[in-house]
């Protein structure tokens, strides 16, 4: 961890909590908000693997609308309340401890960035609403390369902008398969376990594990 030059954070599930949009909706969904909102996000990242894999790239807005239809389908919620969902998507929620472990981290002179499937207009958003734009210097997203994570083109997109090597980056994420995809690459990668979870089988174990930002500090 002494060769970090940048910290890199995913976005969705790890800096901002991507059930907060449907939790903002919990009296209107009812006690199934919850068990709708995990469909509906397990719905979004199975649609980026599949339209990687068919070479038919929709950007991030697309398929969470998409996955949102399905989802809304399923657990037969009235389809008024679409544009309600979406355009909370775009505003979530920080989890609490992000804005001032990201002043801590900017204090130490990191380079600080998102890697995300988000388009360029949703990430922008998203720190903007939260008056995190000021933290971060640059937003990465797959629209630069059409492909979605874990492919490797994605994970360049910092190396090649900073010009260091990708073991000079410490990337965390909260989600299992985005943590093997960039340690399989050569970051530093860290899990965000904020919910006691189990750790996917994907040639890729992380050095280091954590259940809120705020431990970071005391590893950077």
């Amino acid at each position: 961890m002494m060769k970090t030059k940048a910290v890199v954070f995913d976005a969705y599930g790890t800096l901002f909590d991507v059930n907060s949009a449907a939790e903002k909706c919990k009296d209107k969904i009812g006690n199934k908000w919850e068990s709708f909102a995990n469909f509906w996000r397990a719905t979004q990242l199975e649609y980026t693997w599949l339209r990687s894999l068919m070479k038919r790239h929709k950007n991030f807005l697309g398929i969470t609308e998409d996955s949102l239809d399905k989802s809304m389908k399923v657990f037969n919620i009235n389809k008024n309340m679409k544009n309600e969902l979406l355009s909370l998507y775009k505003i979530l929620s920080p989890y609490p401890e992000v804005k001032s472990v990201l002043k801590d981290l900017k204090k130490k002179n990191f380079k600080l960035a998102i890697l995300s499937n988000g388009t360029p207009d949703l990430l922008n958003e998203l720190v903007e609403s939260n008056n995190l734009n000021n933290l971060f210097d640059d937003l990465f997203s797959v629209e630069e390369v059409k492909i979605y994570k874990p492919d490797k083109r994605v994970y360049e997109l910092p190396v090649k902008k900073y010009k260091i090597r990708s073991e000079e980056i410490t990337f965390l994420s909260a989600n299992t398969w985005d943590v093997s995809g960039g340690g399989n690459f050569g970051y530093n990668s860290i899990w965000v376990n904020r919910y006691n979870s189990v750790f996917d089988i994907l040639d890729f174990k992380p050095d280091n594990e954590i259940s809120n930002l705020t431990q970071l500090l005391d590893i950077v």
